[in-house]
């Protein structure tokens, strides 16, 4: 599912204007984006948290060189499934057999 495809599930349910929801989408995402960059985890209860982890620092291998480097310590956003949330997909989400 893409954002358009959201956008238009949302127009569709609650009978506002596609651009009006572009526009709420938008400015959501921006928010949750927003907070993070601010060091502040989103809570949204019942469906999860966007927070942020950190990585502690580790050393790679650059293949095409067969060097080591040290990659450092960051931030990076995630997203935590409330448990409703999860219990829900696992319960109605059918396992595909490979």
């Amino acid at each position: 599912m893409t954002k358009a495809d959201i956008v238009s599930k949302i127009a569709e349910k609650t009978g506002l204007e596609k651009t009006d929801v572009q526009a709420t989408v938008e400015i959501f995402m921006e928010e949750v984006k927003n907070s993070l960059e601010e060091g502040d985890n989103v809570y949204l209860r019942g469906f999860g948290s966007f927070i942020i982890k950190t990585r502690a620092e580790k050393t790679g291998r650059n293949i095409s060189k067969n060097t080591s480097i040290k990659i450092p310590a960051h931030n990076i956003p995630a997203f935590k499934p409330a448990k409703v949330f999860t219990e829900s997909v696992k319960s109605n989400v059918v396992v595909a057999e490979k």
